[in-house]
């Protein structure tokens, strides 16, 4: 359409950009859930080329779009956000179209031979799925996130598993050691690349963490088997970003007894619910873990996948 404008976005557009989302949210699951911390926090992520990996698209005066996109392992693998607004089918394409093309530029600047672009997508999506089909995308995976309603008189501290001791991350070592259990423990499961320790305290937004809300598991016999970093900083609800267990602790009560500390915790911080996203194919069994703990479903997000060939870039022969 004559009237659209695309131009990369600024840190400065985060409070529009957050209302985009949100509208977005409204329609997929009925209301809004996105906050502008994350929203700029996301904009500064240190491996974020603004001018080149993001793009604000405008219909007259309205902001009807947003995408973004990051390389996920520096071997083509890229990380896709796009946000459209529902019938805005044109800005949906243009977007597209210029998150496909910086894609295969990226992967052909990281020397990789093809870009893999993965978009996550709620199942119920503003988005016309069609149009990403027509370009040949396709679902590859699905995620659930999960809520569960808390209550201080219902949800106390748990009595832990003989030999097993909980600590939090506030001392630095014990905040390297989370990532080092992250790391190992989700080495296994679907898109998950490895991140160095800086890396990794970007990724999770780490200068706003509450290290006390971050717990290592350990087990007299075993020492150190489990991390779980969980946020309060969601105006919805009380969040688990991740629960690792090491495979030769698993079976053993661990990952069960995190999730309750977090119930009791966060329901004593007066938390009324707390969630958490997981894939639903998890090698680990995490969902029917979660099921068991009295978490339901919220809403599901598809993964959507597409490869392109690396573009050629100027001087470098074919």
């Amino acid at each position: 359409m004559d009237d659209l404008t695309v131009r990369p976005a600024t840190l400065a557009d985060a409070p529009a950009v957050c209302a985009l989302l949100n509208a977005v949210d409204l329609v997929e699951i009925g209301r809004a859930e996105t906050d502008l911390h994350t929203v700029e926090a996301d904009l500064a992520h240190c491996d974020l080329d603004l001018v080149r990996d993001t793009w604000l698209v405008s219909e007259g005066r309205d902001l009807v779009a947003f995408g973004m996109l990051w390389s996920d392992s520096g071997d083509g693998d890229i990380g896709v956000d796009h946000y459209v607004l529902p019938g805005r089918s044109a800005a949906a394409v243009v977007l597209l179209e210029l998150i496909e093309a910086r894609a295969a530029q990226k992967a052909a600047e990281d020397g990789a031979e093809r870009a893999v672009l993965h978009l996550q997508l709620n199942t119920r999506p503003a988005v016309d799925t069609a149009l990403l089909e027509r370009r040949g995308w396709r679902t590859v995976r699905r995620y659930q996130v999960m809520t569960r309603p808390l209550a201080v008189a219902d949800d106390l501290p748990p009595e832990p598993p003989t030999g097993l001791t909980l600590r939090d991350c506030r001392a630095e070592a014990d905040r390297r050691l989370a990532h080092a259990l992250v790391e190992e423990t989700f080495a296994e499961h679907f898109d998950h690349h490895a991140r160095g320790y800086e890396q990794w305290l970007d990724d999770v937004h780490g200068t706003r963490l509450d290290w006390s809300l971050v717990w290592i598991a350990s087990l007299a016999d075993e020492g150190d088997v489990a991390v779980m970093l969980t946020r309060d900083d969601r105006e919805a609800m009380g969040w688990i970003r991740n629960i690792g267990v090491l495979k030769s602790a698993r079976g053993r009560g661990v990952g069960g007894h995190l999730l309750r500390h977090a119930f009791a915790t966060y329901a004593a911080r007066g938390r009324d619910t707390i969630g958490l996203g997981v894939d639903t194919r998890n090698e680990s069994k995490a969902l029917a873990l979660y099921e068991a703990h009295g978490m339901t479903s919220h809403y599901a997000v598809d993964t959507w996948e597409v490869t392109r060939p690396a573009a050629a870039l100027p001087g470098r022969m074919p």
